[in-house]
């Protein structure tokens, strides 16, 4: 008993000093795009980072892995450049997501070396390697429209692209992405590219299941072994 007070200790702490604290944008008069690149330009400290991501685990798990009911996603191993844009982007009202919100400001977070430091150490964390799946019964149809609607940025193995801000999907629980994938047709993610809102109100929203189960399977791909043939 003791233990789970202590565990919830700092998250009562953080919501309190969050109402008390000014936003990270009047703190240090810095606009949302200045904040991402300063803190994608600075060395993680991954220690500080696994201490401020207590905070994030009594809903996003221990290892970050969520849950597969879709309520918390899994952040594990998202590349370290997304992490610090959805952080920013629900701290500067651009995301909607009144959970998060409280804890996305900066009495939590510090300055951008904190953001650097917490997406740092999540990164770095292993997927769940049997995410939430869907019902199985129309994965062509999700393997059509991935690969015409969603490859181009995501890539074929849904690995995203760190450089470019494009999440990696692999591995990503069923039940959370179709909610997202409504969410992004509906309007209610407004941080997304313009372009996959109008892909995504393209194709039926009866289709949305087979897509976000297609997603779901996707493999974690193999490590690329070093060519050992001699010259």
């Amino acid at each position: 008993m003791i233990t789970s007070r202590l565990v919830w200790l700092p998250v009562l702490l953080s919501i309190f000093l969050v109402f008390a604290a000014a936003p990270m944008a009047a703190k240090y008069g810095v606009t949302e795009d200045e904040e991402i690149n300063e803190a994608l330009q600075l060395e993680p400290d991954i220690e500080n980072g696994k201490r401020i991501f207590e905070i994030c685990a009594p809903c996003h798990t221990n290892g970050a892995q969520g849950t597969r009911d879709g309520e918390f996603p899994q952040i594990a191993g998202q590349h370290r450049s997304v992490i610090i844009k959805q952080i920013a982007d629900i701290r500067f009202g651009n995301r909607g997501n009144p959970r998060m919100e409280p804890f996305a400001q900066s009495a939590v977070f510090g300055d951008p070396q904190g953001l650097a430091d917490v997406a740092g150490y999540i990164s770095g964390l292993p997927t769940d390697p049997s995410p939430g799946v869907g019902d199985g019964t129309n994965l062509e149809r999700g393997a059509e429209l991935y690969h015409e609607k969603c490859a181009t940025c995501h890539e074929d193995d849904g690995m995203g692209v760190d450089e470019l801000l494009f999440p990696r999907l692999q591995g990503q629980h069923y039940a959370y992405l179709l909610r997202e994938l409504n969410w992004i047709r509906e309007g209610k993610r407004r941080n997304v590219y313009r372009g996959m809102v109008n892909r995504l109100r393209r194709i039926p929203v009866e289709d949305y299941e087979a897509l976000a189960d297609y997603i779901s399977r996707l493999p974690e791909p193999t490590a690329k072994m070093p060519d050992t043939k001699s010259e």
